[in-house]
Parts: C-alpha cells; structure tokens; sequence
C-alpha cells in the first residue's frame, strides 16, 4: 500500500502549528532566568538574601531539566505509539497548564514541583515536533526546515524578553508571566484534535504486524552505538547551557536590577536575538561542513566566547551586550545541528522515542549539574562570573566527543 500523501495546505499547517508550538516551548524555557529572582524575593520575603536566590534558580532550572528529560522520553516513546500529532497536542496542554497554575503558587516548594510538571511537556514536544516536521516535509531542505524549528524556541525566548521590557517583572508583578504562559493551552485542543497526522508514521504502523517496543529497540545491538553517541552530543551542549551561560540573566538582574529594571529583559533579548540567528545557521554549518567538523568547530568557538562573556566584561559594560549576543549565537548552533542529526540516527519508527531519548537525556545530566552549579555559586559567595567560567568548560569536551559520532547513518536517507 502506498503512503498517504498530505496536500501543501495540511503541510503548511503543520510547520506552522509545530513552530508555533515550540515558540510558546521557548517562552517556558526563558520564563525562569528573567523571573526567578523577582519569585524568590515575594515568596520567600524577608528571609531573600542573593545568594538564596541565586541557588532557588539553580533548584527550578533542575526540576524543569529533570521533568524534560523524563517527559523527552515518556512523550517521545508517546509520539511513537499514538501518533506524532496526538502527542504533540498532549506536550503542549501539559507544559500551559502546569505554567498557568504556577500563577496561583504560594511557596517555593510549589513553584518547584510545578516547574518539574511544566517540564514533561517542554521535554516531549521537542521530539514530536522535529519528527513531524521532518517526515512530513521531507523533500525539501532539511537544515532550513531544522533551523527554522529551532530558531521558533530561541523565539519564545526573545518574544517573553521583549513583553518583559514593556511590563518588568518584579517581585510585585511577577504573576502575569504564568498566566500568559498558559495561554497555547487552547493550541494544545486544537492540535489534539485537528491537526493531521505524519504519513510515514501512519505508513509504518500499516506495515508492521508486531507491537511498537522502541526502547527496547533503541538499546538492541542494531542501534545502541547510535542511541549513546546522541545522548552524548546532546548533554554537552544542554549541560553547557544551562550550568554555564544561563548564569548571565541573573547576574544582569543582580548588578542593574535595582538601576535599570529592564536590564535583565533587554540581557535575555540580546542572548535570544543571537540565538535565533545561531539556531538557523547551525543546521546549515552542519549541512555544509559535515557532521563531525561543524560540531568540533562549534565547541571550539562556544567555550572561547562563553568564557569572554564571564570573564572580560559585566553587565552595564559597554561590551557585555555585544558578547551576550555573541555567545547566544555560538551556543545554539549546537541545538540547530542536533535537530539536522538526531533524526538520521534513527529509522522511521522509533524516529520521536529515538530523538526524545537523546535530546533529553542530556538533561538528566543538566539537572545534576545545575545543582552542582548551585552549590557551587553558594560555597563561591554567589559569584556570578566565576561560577559560569568553571560551568562552562563542559563545552571542552565536545572537541574530543564528536569524533566518535558518524559521518553518516543507515537511516540518513529515510528521513530525506
């Protein structure tokens, strides 16, 4: 039987709803670096000090890493089994939900476990949507469709710094993030219910008379070497993000945020403006220079600038802007290379569980290292720069790890 055939209008609708999805996935993924300090200070009152502050955005930047890499898996593995769409929808009501309620939260312990629950569905909308897309436009350029997915996360990023610009967050108004942030749940109806489905997805299920298993067969002898070099290409970059250069907001709202209370937004929208473009070019960079170079050189230029950013300058310097947005770009380039790579590791039918397990298990390893980082700010005084320095040495590692990856995949030419 031939596969089912979408026309261009279901296709377009589909890149639009799975880049919408992931611009909204960006807002919860920038939502706690701007707002965590001005939370913590209502919440916790008179009993803030900086530094506890500081180690409260390491513990919300932990759980909603640990629920990513937990909902990556359990919602990637989801998309396998129901269908790419179906699952889509589920991540979406998942992660608007949870953020809208935290709006209503009354101490840090809340806010920490609705961040955990938040997380599920940040962490499995990434696979479903890179899987959808993918297989449901794969005849045209795979690293401009790659990047324009991921430059839809940095754009969340930068759309909430830029509302954040015109209505700061402060510890008085801090409410109104969540509530926005709740807002795509009714985009999560929609794509439950409406959205068409990924006709490979409906074309392998046809074709396959035994029960969908892909854990299993991802840690099988055909594809376990494919299985652990994404969860490692994955970590260091993911790892590197979150315990090193995410450090900067905070540290831009501690120097400026009593001065300039819009510092801190206009820090975020620089690194996101950076990001963006970096999301876009790394797909490309991967697409022309190869696989393997592409991946060494970004390791290279992403540990160089993220330790400029940290140790040459400060917020309120003049170049701290410039190298924030710097470092926004480089950073990203990785996770523009991972949506081009992680979909040619794996065959069709266990395309979402294979991409979720890679991308989040990464963030099993961010959620521990943030929380070293947390201790580490602590038993530092809460020292912004030197914190971030030491984190961000785990991009060193990607110089040696990449060479252990292929070149190219048995699956490489089922998904193009």
């Amino acid at each position: 039987m031939s596969e089912p055939i979408l026309s261009i209008r279901a296709r377009t609708l589909i890149l639009v709803v799975a880049f919408l999805s992931l611009v909204f996935d960006g807002v919860e993924l920038g939502l706690m670096p701007i707002a965590s300090l001005s939370i913590s200070k209502s919440l916790l009152g008179e009993a803030f000090t900086p530094t506890l502050g500081g180690d409260w955005f390491a513990r919300f930047t932990a759980a909603l890493m640990l629920g990513a890499a937990i909902g990556g898996i359990l919602l990637g593995d989801l998309g396998d089994r129901i269908g790419r769409s179906r699952a889509l929808g589920v991540c979406i009501l998942f992660y608007s939900v949870f953020a809208a309620l935290g709006a209503w939260t009354r101490t840090q312990e809340e806010m920490l476990a609705l961040r955990f629950l938040v997380g599920l569905g940040v962490g499995g909308l990434w696979p479903n949507a890179i899987a959808l897309v993918s297989e449901c436009w794969s005849g045209a350029s795979r690293p401009l469709v790659s990047g324009m997915m991921m430059a839809g996360l940095n754009g969340g990023i930068l759309l909430l710094s830029q509302l954040a610009r015109v209505w700061p967050i402060t510890p008085e108004t801090w409410h109104w993030v969540f509530q926005l942030a709740g807002m795509p749940a009714f985009l999560g109806i929609y794509v439950s219910i409406a959205l068409p489905e990924s006709p490979k997805w409906l074309s392998s299920r046809r074709k396959s008379s035994l029960p969908v298993t892909p854990l299993r067969e991802l840690f099988g002898t055909e594809l376990i070497r494919f299985t652990f070099v994404g969860i490692l290409l994955s970590a260091i970059p993911m790892v590197g993000a979150w315990s090193a250069s995410k450090w900067m907001i905070p540290w831009a709202d501690q120097v400026a945020g009593v001065s300039n209370v819009g510092y801190k937004a206009a820090t975020q929208g620089w690194w996101a403006l950076g990001a963006i473009v970096g999301s876009v070019a790394g797909a490309q960079l991967g697409s022309w220079l190869g696989r393997r170079m592409s991946y060494f050189l970004i390791s290279i230029v992403t540990l160089s600038v993220t330790m400029a950013m940290f140790q040459w300058t400060a917020p309120l310097e003049r170049w701290f802007h410039p190298i924030v947005f710097a470092q926004g770009l480089v950073a990203t380039l990785f996770f523009g290379w991972l949506a081009l790579f992680l979909p040619e590791l794996f065959p069709t039918r266990v395309r979402a569980t294979g991409s979720g397990l890679a991308y989040n298990s990464g963030r099993f390893a961010t959620a521990f290292g943030v929380l070293g980082a947390g201790y580490l700010f602590t038993h530092l005084g809460g020292n912004y720069p030197r914190v971030g320095a030491i984190c961000a040495l785990i991009y060193s590692l990607g110089i040696f790890a990449i060479w252990w990856a292929p070149e190219m995949t048995p699956a490489t030419s089922e998904v193009s």
